[in-house]
């Protein structure tokens, strides 16, 4: 098997199953064109991973960012109850897609204001893998940004989503293989020995800033781990300048080691594929991804019996010069 076969299969291994794509955005429409048909709403669109197609399996969630005309909710906006009124404004929309009264749709089992949305649950809370879609009220601002409302801290703080989806909707544009390596980071994240869990967020974030636009997917992901044990040093905040940083409680240090490490591995992976080692590059490769990247066994040692002993070198007074 070469390199590149082997890169398709682990991007099978990473990618969500096409019918679960589907089925999620299905629903993600159905949200946006119900909640589109309410009087108030000047807007709706999707946003997270999905609107992204970065992505992972499997796809437990979606989430939408659902527009208000500022005219018909004047309080809105201001520090106060507005922000938890807001949500509460959303979820009652939402009750026209509940599964048991619901006028538009039947999809909605319970919708319950969080901090910045509305989470709808659409299959039972209970179930391991239950389908949650996210419902973010906002109001548009004059330079085309977001106020999103924080419940708990009852204000309205800016966003803007839309500017990561166009980033990585550039980026892809002009390298096929950042969006689907971007799965592949998000996957490797998992196994990473770092304390705590790793944001997609980061990965994706640090993917902007340091994957390259052109070149072999082996190549980028060697430049993506040595830029990045570098730059996550500098911390990873919202790439719109306008959220702040993406995890404050993430293990810099040992996400930094993870990425060196990999860089290492990566760089040898590249070096003896040039050399005309495949196998070997292979087995480093698996090494980083795990047995989601296929490799040939490790050769066995010849060597069999009782190994020889090896007496210590006799240390003589020899003084240097």
């Amino acid at each position: 098997m070469g390199i590149n076969d082997a890169f398709d299969q682990l991007q099978g291994e990473v990618n969500a199953d096409i019918d679960q794509v589907k089925l999620a955005r299905e629903r993600r429409d159905t949200f946006k064109k119900a909640l589109l048909g309410e009087e108030d709403v000047l807007e709706t669109f999707g946003s997270g991973s999905l609107s992204r197609s970065t992505q992972l399996k499997p796809i437990h969630d979606v989430d939408i960012v659902v527009v208000y005309d500022a005219a018909a909710h004047p309080g809105w906006g201001a520090p106060g109850d507005s922000a938890g009124d807001a949500l509460e404004h959303a979820s009652g929309q939402i009750h026209r897609l509940g599964q048991t009264y619901g006028t538009v749709a039947q999809e909605v089992r319970r919708a319950a204001p969080r901090n910045h949305a509305v989470k709808c649950f659409l299959d039972d809370k209970d179930e391991e893998e239950a389908f949650t879609v996210d419902v973010m009220p906002a109001l548009r601002q004059s330079d085309g940004t977001l106020l999103i409302p924080e419940k708990l801290n009852r204000r309205w703080v800016p966003a803007d989503p839309e500017y990561l989806i166009r980033k990585v909707a550039e980026h892809q544009g002009e390298w096929e293989h950042f969006r689907p390596l971007v799965r592949v980071l998000k996957d490797w994240r998992h196994s990473a020995p770092v304390q705590g869990r790793v944001k997609s967020l980061v990965v994706e974030v640090l993917a902007l800033k340091c994957m390259p636009k052109e070149g072999s997917r082996a190549e980028g992901l060697k430049t993506f781990f040595t830029a990045a044990a570098v730059r996550v040093n500098e911390g990873v905040s919202d790439p719109a300048g306008l959220c702040g940083e993406v995890q404050p409680d993430l293990d810099y240090a040992g996400l930094s080691d993870a990425f060196a490490d990999a860089a290492d591995l990566a760089e040898r992976a590249c070096a003896a594929a040039a050399a005309g080692d495949t196998d070997g590059a292979l087995r480093l490769w698996q090494d980083i991804f795990g047995d989601g990247f296929p490799a040939p066994a490790k050769p066995t040692s010849k060597i069999t019996g009782t190994p020889a002993l090896i007496a210590p070198r006799p240390i003589k007074d020899a003084p240097q010069g």
